[in-house]
Formats: C-alpha cells, structure tokens, sequence
C-alpha cells in the first residue's frame, strides 16, 4: 500500500509543561543541570566560576532558610561544540532544554541581567534561569555580586515561585503615613534618595525633587543602599547587601510595597511562601554542628541525538476514518524522518504487535537515501495484540546492537491500543536512562502510557480526531541540544474537506529568519489534487513539481536562499466526491546566527481535576526576548473531539502575570468528559507591528550604588535599550502537548462546577477633579470568558480595610455601571464625597457572575486629591490645585 504523501521542498533552499528531574534527597538537592548552550565559545573559566557560584549558593541557601536546603550535586552539561576530555561524562536525561539552568549570550547583545523565566501564579515553579557568560566572568560586577546570592535570588524565583520585593517601574510610594517610601522588604533597608547627573564624564549627585504631577520623587530618582546595614531581609530585594541573609518573614514584610510578590501573593511573605512549599513540608532542619558538604559536580558532554521509532501495527491500527491510522502513522513518520529529525543523528525502526521487530538498527541521517532505508520499512499491514514492553525492549536491543547506549537516548513511542502489563517493564524504562516521548493514538491508548514519559522526562502526546494530530506530535519532537538553527520550525498545519471538483487557495508567509529546508507537505484521502504553488516571486510549480513519498534531492541554493515573503498554494480536488486534504509546512532558521521566532505552549499542568481550572501557557519569542503584539489562539480536542478556541492575553489580564512579557496565556475550564485532551497554539501577526521587547521584564535588580563610610559609590548606570524593535512574524504552530483531566460526573453529565469571574488585577484609580476615574480589564461571567452580571466596588481611607474586611469598606454606586465583554477595558467614573484635599483613598473591585459567584477582591488601587506644594519645582496650593494619582500595583 504507497502512503498518500506528496512532499515539496521548496526551491527556496533544496536542500518548544516543563519537568525537572531535581529532587530533595536529605536536605541535599540533586539532579540540578546547569546547561551550556551550543553557540558559547570554549572557555574552562566558565565551568570554574560555575563551580564556585554553585558552591558560594549552597551556603547562602543553607543560612537562608535556616539549615534546611542546599545544593548536593549539580550537571554542568556542556555543549558538543567544545571538545571532548576524559572528566567529560556521557549524559543520561540531562538535557539543555531540561536545564534549572542555562548559559547564554543575550540575543542582540542587550545586557548581562540574570533573570528567571517565570510566568505562573503565586508558588508555580518558573521554567529556568538564565546567567551571561559576561555574567559569570565578569569580576567587577559590582551591581549583582556575589554571584552565589544571586543564584538563591532567582532559584527562589524558579523553585518556590516567589517575586520581587522591588518594582523597577515604580520605585517608590506613598505610605498610609503619607511617606514616600523605596519599594522594597524589608522597609528596615536603609538609604538615600538621591539623583545622578552627569555632563560628559562629570558626573554629580543631588537631591530628588518630588514630581507636581504625581506627588512621588523625580523619574530619575534612585534608592541608594548603605553599604553597612543592620537590615537581614530580605533576599528578594537585595541579596547583595552584607547583612541580608534572610527571606522577609510574615514579622517584617512590607504589605504596602507595590511589588510583585502582593500582587501575585496576596500579601504574604516570601517566607511563608516557600513554607507552603512541598520542599519545606516534608523536609526539616539539619541537626549537629558538622561541616556542609561542598557540592559535587558531574561534566558532561552532549553527544549526538539517537532516536529510535516504536511504533504500533496492531489490529486496531487498521481502523480510522476517512483514513486508516496506520497510514496516518506513516505519513507522520516520514515527515519527521525528511524534515524533523535533525541531519547527523542515528536513527532507528522498530514495529511491535503482540511481538516486536527490529526494522532497522541505528542508521545516519545524511542523505535521501538513508531517510529512504528507514522509511520503505514502515509497517504496511497490521498484526494481532498489543505489547508495548516487547516494543520498547526491542528498541533499547536496535540502539545497543548498534554500539550505542540507551543512556541518553530517545524512544518516540506511538500505540492505540490498550497494554494491561504495561508497568511490567517501568524498571527496566527507568534503569535504561533513556527518554521516552509517548504519543497515544485515539480513546483506547494505554492510560498508563504517560507514565513513561513522566519518569523519563519525556514529551506526551495524544492524537485523534484531528487528522493533522500525529503530524503535529512528531513536529514537536526537536532537538534537545538548545541548538535553535537545528530545531524544525511549524509554520502550518491546516485540514481541509473540499467538495468534488472545488478548488481552495491559501498562503503561507516566510519570514526573513526562516527559510532553510522548507516543505509543504500535502495529503489526500481518496485521490491526488491539483497543486499549484507560487513563490514571491511569481514562478509556480505544480504537481510534477512534488515527488510523491521521497524528498528532491536537487539542490539549487542560488534559487532558495531569498525567497523570503509570501507563498500561495491553490488545491483543486478533481474527485468527484469530497475529500479531507491536509497542508503541513515546516522549515528552519535561515541562519544560526538570528534566531526565528518561536512559539512553545503548555498546560499549567499534565493533570487536572473536573472542579479546577487550568492555564494555557504559550511563549512567543526571538532568542530570550519577548514578541509583543501577535495574534495567539490555542485549540484544545477532548477524546470525543469537542473542541474548544481560546484567545490568549497578554494583557496582565485574568491568568496572565506580566503585561508585554511575550507570554500569553488563559484559563480554561470546558472540560467535556474524563480522558486526555491535546493542545496546539497558533501565532499569526496582526495588522499593527508585532516587536520584540528589548527589555527583559523578569531581570535582576541593577543596584546603582552604595553609600560606603558616608560617600555615595556609584555604580557604573545602567545601559539604556530601546523599548521595542519590529520583527516579522509568520504563522507558527505548535503542539502543546497533551493533558489528562478526572472526576466528571459519572452520569454523563458534563457540565463543569461553577467557576466565580477571575480576579481583577489591573485596576487603577486617577482623580480627575472631583471625580475618581478607575479603570480595568474586565474578567467574564465564568473566569475569563463571557460578561459578569455586576461590579462591586468599595473605597477606604485604609488599604487593611479593603484587603482584610472588604464588605465594611464604603460602597460605591455603581448602578449605571454597565459591564463589558472579558477582555474589554473597563472604565467607570465617580464623584467621591466628603473627600478633602490631601485625602487619599484605597479602591478595591469584585465581579459577581448571574450565578452569584463572586471574584477575589482585586488588587488595590490607591488615588491622592489635591497634594500642595511638595517642593521646589510645585507652584503654591493658593495658584493651583494639585492632583496625585497613583496605583498600588502598576507594573
């Protein structure tokens, strides 16, 4: 039986939940991976300074959080670039895209900020950190140093979800005292406010004016620590300060700061954070007076990718509609085969019934014709049973008898029928050291399928109703090495059902950092369409420019190498009756020197239960910098193949954390039945510029200076980036894997719990006048989608009033307040009584839905009327009447 596939590879060349495998093991943690990324020149001075800034963290963590946590062996993974030693050990699941940490230069050159990528709620592990090498062989650093404090700051970020205790874009605040006060915890860090001016290399510091307009200091105003400080807390602001060795506690935190950990944390502590911690729960503090033991550390060096295919031929295998999923198993196999897996790595073929085979033992990918020794033996016809240990036995048995190790290397396993002696071989699985990708084909896949994958830290995939599923999973399976110019880039995946002799068009737009090896990949159902393709240029080619099941092995690169733009395809279904056809396009970085834009997309995790809602996750990004302005959708399939669409924000709005940080996200609760449900993410630009923001939101604090021995010591300032630079964005796609959800009704009845509109995080408050104007994201009837039903807004002259006792703050009257559609921007005007000049008031919101389910109060909006003359620059109140405005939480 010949596959359906035609493949074309474009004459424009011819040629992204994340888990850890960290765990705490008496006090000790192991299995911490700090990765070097392939594009890192050799240099042995950074293995030494990582060395000694894991060492210097250990026992910094260790006094931090009182004898309870530090660091016991740590992978330092380093790239395959560098060359090979003896002390350079083979790795097991470490893995570059695994990594606690990473080691990169900055895309575009824009800073050495260490930072952490976290995107989730309040306790939510973030996904990794990122050091310089500039950062970790830099000694005069003196705005971060120590580096090993540093390392706590943000592996408290990655590994307890903690924030900052500061705020970068509002550095100061008004207290209830009416004291304008640093943002930072703990308020006992002592300093000066000062402003630095300077005038070609003259340079002189002044005191800061407070600003007319909003009653707060200057712009360029800048709290200077004392260097000598009586302060211990708190490490989330200013770990680098002598004295602090400490986490603000529930004693000392400062409620009023406007900063990232209240808003996310609901005002409590970092401390008190990290003890809600699984961590801290099942650990206590070490007794005795012994010495730490000094971290070990492991080098490894990653080796080529080894990959091989499992896949099911079974009897259910034959079943399928309008295709078998058999056929659909192979089509999606030969694409991973020709575009997915990268050139240079072994490969291997293994089909399993109720026996296994071993098709073909590890072969190189370097040519047509080692793609073609795999790929003629795809499994035509199917077997009997289902035995998915004999599967993955005979798969570490075609890696070994190819003098390979299993250790490190990949299993892609795909299955749809059901395995009761599954965990029969779960030891062996994990004694192999291999990982295992798992994809589940349809409702009857073995539910303990994903086991595999969750205790060899590999990807899952499920795949049913939608014909592009399989084809979607193996694009998802890319190199592990960081290596961005390796990796396959989907910029397309689109199934159609075209009527007897119609003709349907579409395009897909090629970006200036994509290019290399672009194919379009077209199936049919029942017989072959009409294919046209025109580049941006005009040329068409058409049907005998696809060769069916192979790849052109020509290799014009003259031709391919610009032909950058707009490509329109045009498919003519000359059956007489329908027909499903599919478009898949795939491609790579045109250069290994700019990045393309990438989307990578999650679930905020690989379970849920029918009563609580989940966040959808997808991260759009050039190098390590955001993409801000794109058009991101998620589709999630249910087993029956109900599907839901969601927009994502990226707004700060209902599940987002940070506006413009690139990560776009929402809830999801249309749940619909028990099983597995499979995600994949779309980013289209829109009509106004899509940009790359060139500041990192997440980064560490720059610490101007210190005032040492009552001297100011400046820092050197911190360079200034651009906000924003455009970037073109074609279509992404890409598959976010699958999740599994529980506990719906065991009647059928499907219908969710109800679920109260989403908390409002963005409110705030501005007098205009004698009028407060508040202004919001509006949340929807259920979490974030739909209208709620009313607003609830009440006011205080005290912030506890609307955080601890909101139903006795004042209410407002908000009956001609009409709500909006979640997402829409709210705004809402209203004229205070009795509210005196120098008065300032504290806002909070909820939203109530038709059920009456009522939202979590929203953050706190603060607004001041009528401040007089704070200053030298401030005319006299007889003259003017002033107004302050600020929010507690503008960030």
């Amino acid at each position: 039986m010949g596959l359906k596939v035609f493949l074309f590879l474009s004459l424009n060349l011819l040629q992204e939940v994340k888990s850890s495998m960290v765990s705490l093991s008496n006090n000790g943690y192991e299995g911490v991976v700090i990765a070097i990324n392939p594009s890192v020149p050799e240099d042995e001075r950074l293995i030494q300074s990582i060395k000694e800034m894991v060492t210097q963290a250990s026992t910094y963590l260790f006094e931090a959080t009182k004898r309870r946590f530090y660091f016991r062996n740590v992978s330092i993974l380093v790239p395959m670039t560098w060359k090979s030693k003896s002390e350079y050990l083979t790795p097991k699941r470490e893995s570059y895209d695994k990594a606690e940490v990473i080691v990169a230069d900055p895309y575009l050159k824009y800073g050495n900020n260490p930072y952490t990528l976290k995107y989730g709620q309040c306790g939510d592990r973030g996904q990794y950190i990122h050091f310089t090498p500039n950062f970790l062989l830099t000694d005069n650093l003196r705005m971060y140093e120590p580096r090993g404090r540093v390392f706590v700051h943000e592996w408290a970020h990655l590994w307890w979800g903690v924030f900052d205790e500061y705020n970068r874009d509002r550095p100061f605040y008004m207290s209830e005292k009416n004291t304008i006060e640093a943002t930072r915890c703990s308020t006992h860090v002592s300093g000066r406010i000062m402003v630095m001016e300077c005038q070609g290399s003259s340079c002189k510091s002044r005191k800061c004016w407070r600003d007319s307009k909003t009653g707060l200091y200057e712009p360029k105003c800048t709290f200077i620590p004392n260097k000598a400080q009586a302060a211990r807390d708190s490490i989330m602001f200013m770990q680098s300060l002598d004295s602090v060795n400490e986490f603000c506690t529930e004693k000392t935190h400062n409620r009023e700061a406007p900063n990232l950990q209240n808003k996310m944390c609901n005002y409590r502590s970092t401390w008190d954070v990290i003890k809600k911690s699984a961590d801290f729960q099942n650990s206590s503090p070490m007794i005795g007076t012994e010495a730490l033991p000094r971290p070990a550390f492991s080098l490894l060096k990653f080796k080529q990718r080894i990959v091989c295919l499992v896949l099911d031929k079974s009897g259910s295998m034959k079943f399928g509609n309008p295709i078998s999923r058999l056929t659909r198993m192979n089509q999606a196999a030969e694409l991973f085969l020709i575009q997915i897996i990268e050139k240079g790595s072994l490969v291997g073929l293994v089909t399993f019934d109720s026996t296994a085979t071993i098709r073909n033992l590890l072969a190189r990918m370097t040519s047509e014709k080692s793609y073609l020794e795999i790929s003629a033996n795809l499994p035509r016809q199917v077997g009997n049973g289902t035995s998915i240990c004999n599967g993955l036995r005979s798969g570490f048995q075609a890696i070994t008898s190819s003098n390979q190790r299993t250790s490190g290397s990949e299993i892609i396993l795909l299955t749809d029928g059901e395995d009761d002696q599954i965990s029969s071989c779960f030891e062996e699985v994990k004694s192999s050291g291999a990982v295992i990708h798992t994809i589940a084909l349809g409702p009857s896949a073995a539910r303990e399928l994903e086991t595999l994958s969750d205790m060899t830290g590999g990807l899952r995939f499920y795949a049913n109703h939608d014909v592009n599923g399989l084809m979607d999973a193996f694009s998802g399976i890319s190199s592990r090495s960081g290596s961005i110019s390796q990796q396959a880039v989907q910029l397309e995946s689109k199934a159609l059902n075209i009527k007897g002799k119609e003709l349907i068009y579409g395009t897909v737009l090629v970006d200036s950092t994509i290019g290399n090896d672009t194919f379009f990949v077209i199936t049919w159902t029942i017989q072959k369409p009409e294919i046209i393709l025109q580049d941006p240029k005009g040329k068409k080619y058409t049907t005998s420019d696809f060769r069916e099941n192979t790849i052109k092995a020509t290799n014009i690169c003259l031709f391919v190498c610009f032909q950058t733009g707009t490509w329109t395809y045009s498919l003519f279904n000359k059956a007489g009756k329908s027909q499903l056809l599919t478009v898949t396009v795939t491609t790579r970085a045109r250069s290994p020197t700019t990045p393309p834009v990438i989307v990578t997309a999650h679930m905020s995790q690989n379970t849920a239960q029918y009563t609580k809602p989940m966040i959808v996750y997808a991260r759009v990004s050039q190098g390590f910098l955001p993409v801000l302005g794109a058009n991101v959708t998620a589709t999630i399939e249910a087993e029956d193949g109900h599907q839901v669409t969601l927009e994502l924000w990226d707004n700060r709005a209902g599940a987002d954390t940070l506006k413009n940080d690139g990560v776009y996200s929402r809830y999801f609760a249309e749940y619909h039945g028990n099983g597995r449900y499979s995600l994949k993410v779309r980013v289209k630009a829109r009509k106004t510029a899509t940009k790359v923001n060139l500041k990192q939101p997440n980064k560490a604090l720059y610490v101007p200076g210190y005032v040492e021995n009552d001297e100011i010591i400046w820092n050197p300032p911190e360079p200034e980036y651009p906000d924003n630079t455009d970037t073109s964005v074609a279509g992404r796609v890409n598959t976010g894997g699958s999740f599994t959800v529980s506990g719906t009704h065991p009647g059928g009845d499907d219908t969710p719990p109800g679920f109260p509109p989403s908390k409002v995080t963005d409110l705030e408050a501005q007098f205009e006048g004698d009028h407060l104007h508040l202004t919001w994201t509006a949340p929807g009837n259920v979490i974030d989608k739909g209208k709620v039903h009313r607003y609830v807004i009440r006011m205080s002259k005290h912030s506890l009033d609307i955080e601890e006792d909101f139903n006795k703050a004042t209410l407002v009257n908000t009956h001609f307040l009409i709500p909006k559609e979640a997402g829409s921007r709210e705004n809402f005007k209203f004229k205070p009584e009795n509210i005196e000049n120098g008065a300032k008031l504290y806002i909070g919101i909820q939203a109530f839905n038709e059920a009456n389910l009522r939202s979590e109060v929203s953050n706190i909006a603060e607004a001041i009327k009528s401040i007089p003359g704070l200053g030298t620059k401030i005319p006299t109140p007889s003259l003017t009447i002033f107004l302050f405005v600020a929010t507690l939480f503008r960030f």
